[in-house]
């Protein structure tokens, strides 16, 4: 287990950003860090020269650790602190079957109702993601990416289908994430999003919920060989 801190990083300024605003600032900076892998599975988040990086007091820094603690991506260890949460690979193979079977389910029902209005959101979305992928901006196209996802899920108007994949979705981001660090994967990703454009438009309800769940299934093919050859040199552990 380390305590990990990129030095060489740009240093955001939330000095000047007040209560509730800097909180969540600082919350959605940390989270990022996690997903794009500064800050490591096993690795001790260091308050001291994380509020000093980002020039702030801790209690923002704390808040956020609450949050991503009751994300479950990161865990309070006595003692110890906050580290990000360490998770074996069998545990997110069952996650993202959930996840994928989910999806699936939430593009089916969005199919049935979806408007025009959304339609065009999502074609706007798409449109940008390509231009993310254009530019090798892997975040950025990971935050229009959620984007999408997000929206089809509000798009299948049940309550506890939406909190679900909230809660699933915030826990395994680093995984989804990983999954476009593969060219490969990433350049077909691009053209699975626009397959399920397609779908969408067309109402196709069965081919949708095809697509969207082996879009995933396949996102997590990628990851998992990223995270297993983590777990071999010693980057990411078992959990203690």
């Amino acid at each position: 287990m380390t305590e990990h801190i990129d030095s060489t990083a740009p240093l955001p300024d939330f000095a000047d950003e007040n209560g509730q605003t800097q909180h969540v600032r600082v919350t959605d900076w940390l989270r990022d860090r996690v997903i794009e892998g500064e800050f490591g599975p096993g690795d001790r988040i260091p308050e001291v020269r994380t509020c000093q990086r980002l020039r702030i007091s801790r209690t923002p820094l704390r808040e956020a650790i609450k949050v991503l603690a009751a994300e479950r991506i990161l865990t309070l260890k006595p003692n110890r602190g906050a580290i990000v949460t360490q998770t074996n690979p069998q545990d997110v193979d069952h996650a993202m079957t959930v996840i994928a079977s989910l999806e699936g389910l939430a593009g089916e029902l969005m199919c049935q109702r979806v408007t025009p209005e959304e339609i065009e959101r999502l074609t706007v979305l798409t449109a940008e993601l390509t231009d993310r992928f254009l530019d090798s901006d892997l975040l950025g196209y990971f935050k229009v990416n959620q984007e999408i996802h997000r929206l089809i899920v509000e798009g299948s108007r049940n309550p506890t289908l939406m909190e679900t994949m909230i809660q699933l979705n915030n826990r395994f981001a680093r995984y989804r994430y990983d999954s476009n660090k593969s060219p490969e994967r990433w350049k077909r990703a691009i053209q699975e999003h626009e397959q399920i454009l397609i779908a969408i438009s067309e109402r196709n309800v069965a081919l949708l919920g095809a697509l969207l769940r082996s879009h995933v299934s396949r996102g997590w093919g990628v990851a998992k060989e990223e995270t297993l050859a983590e777990q071999k040199s010693g980057r990411a552990g078992l959990p203690d």
